[in-house]
């Protein structure tokens, strides 16, 4: 839209997004672009602001007329990112803009993309908390009144009359089941709403039921006393109530969502490890040569950019100045730190050394390595569905039928029951609902799932999610990472060969040049020299020679260290040394020529030796009949020699990250169970992308986060203990489905009546209230001999 002023067009004034204020975009001094559109901002201040979270604002609706006070600046508008949307763990296809149920299971959506923003609370966890502690303080006392008559000489019915002792019980159960109970009734009213029967159907029918049949008992024992026969009513007029039931079924219920909103609250936590290894801001270097901060977010591609010493690098980029040793082990998994000069590559999140580099950015944003890991293992974690649907699809054939069959059994003692019908038929039908509930089914999963995991834990093996061991005993298949998981992690100095002279001497020298070196291989000599024993002593004079070695003075000889080209340099004739470095670089070591006074006389080699327990543990995962793959970012040649001396035989070798993934996506492809075990970020994607991720508590946060197993210690031996205590829970599983069904399916029939023709015996709704809590009493009994499992 233009404005005509005498007859020349005006260009229109633009809005700042941040405080809403219009700006003239020909005079405006302050600009900035983003996603190829250029803003125009009042003031530096909203400028930077705008730069440091552009989605923030453009996302917002700025306000029509904002005032706009430099002093004291306006509170930006806050609005939901086009990217937080929420979805069901087991229902991926369930997308929504706000938080709430899937209207197919019923459990409790979670966001579908984490961000570095994103609050560690879970609004979920702690309504259901809340709700669930005030549900046990309220459904203690509640018990002890409903189990007061057991005890001998029954002195709380003769202090109290029965019908006080009722009223109590309501008092005390309505907020239980109507504000403690409200999600149960909320989502099975959507199920029934869906036509997606679940678990929280039966509940809320049967929390429902009982609570609402016994509120009607207590009125109609004041209002019409003579309506119940005398076989259900007390000696003091009140007939049986289930306030007890329903309050107790409620907080069991309750203390199951719990357990498993706690355990799903951290799968987000791999995701925000991963955010948190790209730095918040950026040195920018200026046309006219000028440096200064800039949030990470204002970065473009050919921006230069200054990485300091001990800084992450920003983006991806190549470097242009500078020289330096960079950290790469979150992206190759190798431990060595990479030498990079003008032209090398480096990647965002990599920790540079002790140098100081300059670099172009080529990758920002969304687009950088980092990123991608971060989206891969938000997909891997989002594609794997809880043990619960066990649960649920029982209850998509065990609700419907026990709807009918309460039905049913309302109708048939409503048509040829004994008088009074209706009251025989109401008083059946809610005893088939009651014990029909499925507070055990509730339990099932949860109670062994906690146990089980404590049991681990005792054992070192941490397991994080209850699919992991719904899955470990049935993997045919592992991936297992190189460095840090088969090996040590961290370079040492593992071989010194001295040629004519004292091998301590010689160490001593190379340590003496060495201890002047910033390079990561001198300083495992350095510290494979203390260990020895030696004392390391400067030496008198030290050059670095880029891309051969170093040399310098100590006491009265000349020293010499590096690779074939330094021994050139020197005039040293390598002969039978250089034939035993090419056998060791065949096993995998980085070696290293030591020359004195311009003479060969030896050699000092590092590795990342492999861990002591690994030949063995590798030995025990043959023995459980699993296929072992090393997945490895390292060299060819380094990884055939670790792969040789292990004895494994499929070895996959300088794989980048997105690389790992897919080798678990071709292995599931194949039809096999796949785990994969690893240590680094670089392992994070495949940790999520495999059935169950095991990472080494050794490694580093991110690993951990993105796996269901974590080994404690680091060792391999883990994996088999893992394995038995995956067969231990699942079988203790499968036995708490078993409680929690038996007394159905044996308990159901008899509170129809089934027996009422040929005995006269009907089942009180008060059996049945005890013979749905001796379900849950046997599931929990059952889980606790977990812990005397032998793993």
């Amino acid at each position: 839209m233009q404005e005509h002023t005498h007859g020349h067009p005006v260009a229109s004034k633009e809005r700042d997004p941040v405080c809403g204020m219009e700006v003239d975009p020909k005079t405006a001094k302050h600009r900035a672009s983003h996603e190829g559109r250029e803003h125009v901002f009042c003031s530096a201040s909203c400028r930077e602001k705008f730069v440091a979270a552009p989605n923030r604002y453009l996302t917002a609706s700025a306000p029509a007329h904002a005032a706009h006070d430099h002093g004291h600046a306006a509170k930006p508008p806050v609005a939901k990112t086009a990217s937080e949307t929420w979805t069901c763990p087991m229902h991926p296809e369930i997308v929504r803009d706000a938080p709430g149920s899937c209207p197919i299971c019923g459990m409790a959506l979670e966001l579908r993309t984490i961000s570095a923003e994103t609050s560690d609370e879970n609004p979920e966890l702690a309504d259901m908390s809340r709700r669930f502690w005030v549900s046990t303080a309220l459904s203690v006392p509640l018990l002890l009144i409903a189990m007061s008559d057991l005890i001998p000489g029954q002195p709380l019915q003769h202090a109290v009359s029965p019908r006080l002792l009722a009223i109590v019980q309501l008092v005390l159960a309505t907020p239980v089941v109507l504000w403690g109970g409200a999600p149960f009734f909320h989502r099975g009213w959507l199920s029934v709403v869906n036509r997606s029967l679940n678990m929280f159907t039966l509940i809320a029918l049967g929390i429902g039921v009982a609570w609402l049949y016994s509120t009607i008992a207590l009125v109609l024992a004041f209002v019409a006393p003579d309506v119940f026969p005398p076989e259900y009513v007390s000696h003091g007029g009140m007939p049986a109530v289930y306030f007890e039931a329903a309050g107790v079924i409620t907080t069991l219920v309750l203390l199951g969502q719990v357990l498993e909103l706690r355990a799903r609250s951290r799968t987000s936590g791999a995701i925000k490890a991963l955010l948190g290894l790209a730095p918040k801001t950026a040195r920018r270097i200026e046309p006219d040569g000028t440096e200064h901060d800039v949030p990470l977010e204002s970065v473009i591609v050919g921006d230069r950019l200054r990485v300091r010493p001990g800084e992450r690098v920003p983006c991806d980029g190549h470097v242009v100045e500078g020289r330096s040793a960079v950290d790469e082990s979150m992206i190759s998994g190798e431990p060595l730190p990479v030498e990079k000069q003008a032209g090398a590559k480096v990647t965002g999140g990599t920790i540079n050394g002790t140098g100081a580099l300059v670099i172009e950015a080529e990758r920002v944003g969304a687009e950088t390595l980092l990123a991608q890991i971060v989206r891969m293992v938000g997909e891997a974690q989002r594609s794997r569905a809880p043990i619960h649907r066990l649960a649920d699809q029982v209850s998509a054939w065990f609700v419907p039928l026990v709807i009918v069959i309460a039905i049913a059994t309302f109708v048939v003692w409503l048509l040829v029951g004994p008088e009074p019908r209706f009251t025989y038929a109401l008083v059946n039908a809610v005893a088939v609902l009651i014990i029909a509930c499925p507070c055990a089914l509730g339990l099932a999963t949860p109670m062994s799932i906690m146990v089980g995991t404590g049991r681990g834990a005792t054992a070192g093996v941490l397991i994080k999610n209850a699919e992991a061991l719904e899955v470990l005993s049935k993997v045919d298949v592992l991936l297992v990472d190189k460095t840090g998981t088969l090996t040590e992690g961290k370079p040492k100095l593992v071989t010194v060969e001295a040629v004519d002279v004292d091998e301590r001497e010689m160490l001593a020298r190379v340590a003496a040049i060495e201890v002047h070196s910033e390079h990561p291989l001198a300083a495992a000599i350095v510290a494979g020299a203390r260990e020895r024993g030696i004392d390391v002593r400067a030496s008198e004079t030290f050059q670095s020679i880029s891309g051969k070695g170093a040399r310098g003075r100590v006491g009265d000889a000349e020293v010499a260290v590096g690779n074939a080209a330094m021994l050139d340099d020197v005039g040293a004739n390598g002969g039978a040394l250089r034939e035993r470095a090419s056998a060791l670089r065949a096993e995998g070591q980085t070696v290293m020529f030591v020359a004195i006074d311009g003479r060969a006389v030896g050699l000092v080699a590092v590795a990342d030796p492999i861990k002591a327990s690994t030949p063995e543990a590798l030995e025990m995962l043959r023995h459980e009949g699993l296929r072992v793959v090393m997945v490895t970012g390292d060299a060819r040649g380094t990884a055939d020699a670790v792969a040789r001396t292990l004895h494994i035989a499929d070895v996959e070798a300088e794989v980048l990250p997105q690389d790992k993934s897919a080798i678990v996506a071709k292995w599931q492809r194949e039809g096999h169970v796949v785990a994969m075990a690893g240590d680094g970020v670089n392992d994070a994607p495949a940790l999520a992308k495999a059935e169950v991720g095991i990472a080494m508590g050794t490694g580093t946060d991110v690993a951990m986060e993105s796996a269901g197993v974590t080994l404690v210690k680091g060792d391999l031996r883990g994996i088999a203990r893992a394995r038995a205590l995956s067969r231990a829970t699942m079988r203790n599983i499968r036995g708490n489905l078993f409680f929690a069904f038996v007394y159905n399916a044996l308990g159901v029939p008899l509170a129809a009546g089934v027996l009422y023709p040929l005995s006269g015996w009907l089942l009180d709704p008060m059996i049945a209230s005890a013979a749905m809590s001796l379900s849950s009493v046997s599931v929990i009994a059952n889980a606790l001999r977990l812990r005397r499992v032998s793993i």
